[in-house]
């Protein structure tokens, strides 16, 4: 595996072609430099991701997309986040199991797979046995994505948009649903249909998320169909509620209010209008900052 890959470049569709491994960085403000914000059991992904013990979630710092709504602002923009090895980062692996962590949740992961891939190799090595979960954006070059056939049991991608003019808007990438549908259709290729234990926790598969946003009730609709028509039930479909205003926002009048509940059951209704079988939505009060976890470098 190589860090050449560094040299120029190109593993995300940003395709920067910048030295990282001589200091510069691209899109996503990170050298090849590992850092991270957070390691730590998480409860709040899906319940076949969390279950009752807690997803071992690694928050890497830097993103490709940096949205102007970003929960994770901080961790997006490189704000926060320690400097750590190969060597510390397959450590934090297996005291993640040590913690009774159902599964290893690699957070915004996409600009440390070469590192990331040794880190796997060196923790399985050492005992590592757990689930691994990629949990990206969704704006990823398959490329990249094919260096971790063999590593990933679950991705856990988000599909942001369908509208080219929506996602240059928020994420500065007309080109977002492009790469999105190429890399889904990789993920199923690489993991197959949905598996999962006694425990109902899912031990392979492909999870997409969709965050609902206000006032692009028609843009999500089109996302839903889009994934339901093409990939059917060889994935399930997160459909989320919790988008929260951030300071961010504030020179994005319409993202300044949370999703309605008459919004977001029409969403839902259309999607079992399609037959999506295979899905999970969000109940109660989900959309707040409470529940965006501290990036205090704990775990780290």
């Amino acid at each position: 595996m190589t860090m050449n890959l560094f040299s120029d470049c190109t593993l995300c569709p940003r395709n920067c072609h910048v030295d990282r491994s001589q200091g510069q960085t691209g899109y996503c403000g990170m050298t090849d430099q590992l850092v991270v914000a957070r390691a730590a059991l998480h409860l709040w992904e899906e319940p076949c991701i969390s279950g009752q013990q807690g997803s071992g979630t690694v928050f890497f710092s830097g993103c490709a997309m940096k949205c102007v709504y970003c929960q994770n602002y901080a961790i997006a923009q490189g704000l926060t986040g320690k400097k750590i090895s190969i060597e510390r980062l397959y450590e934090i692996f297996l005291e993640l199991q040590d913690k009774k962590a159902h599964n290893i949740n690699l957070v915004t992961p996409s600009h440390y797979v070469p590192q990331i891939i040794l880190a796997i190799d060196r923790a399985k090595r050492n005992g590592l046995r757990l689930p691994i979960v990629y949990n990206s954006s969704g704006y990823e070059n398959t490329d990249t994505l094919r260096l971790l056939e063999g590593y990933v049991d679950i991705y856990l991608p988000d599909f942001k948009y369908q509208s080219k003019t929506i996602a240059q808007k928020y994420s500065n990438c007309a080109d977002y649903f492009t790469y999105a549908a190429a890399a889904v259709k990789e993920m199923v290729h690489q993991v197959g249909k949905p598996t999962f234990d006694k425990n109902n926790l899912m031990t392979k598969g492909v999870i997409v998320r969709h965050l609902t946003l206000p006032g692009y009730l028609e843009d999500s609709k089109a996302v839903i169909k889009f994934l339901h028509e093409t990939f059917g039930n060889t994935i399930w479909i997160s459909i989320m509620n919790q988008y929260t205003p951030m300071q961010t926002t504030k020179s994005f009048p319409e993202l300044n209010r949370k999703i309605n509940k008459k919004e977001y059951e029409e969403l839902i209704e259309y999607a079992v209008s399609l037959g999506v079988e295979n899905g999970f939505i969000q109940e109660g009060e989900t959309a707040s900052e409470s529940f965006i976890p501290a990036f205090n470098e704990e775990g780290v």
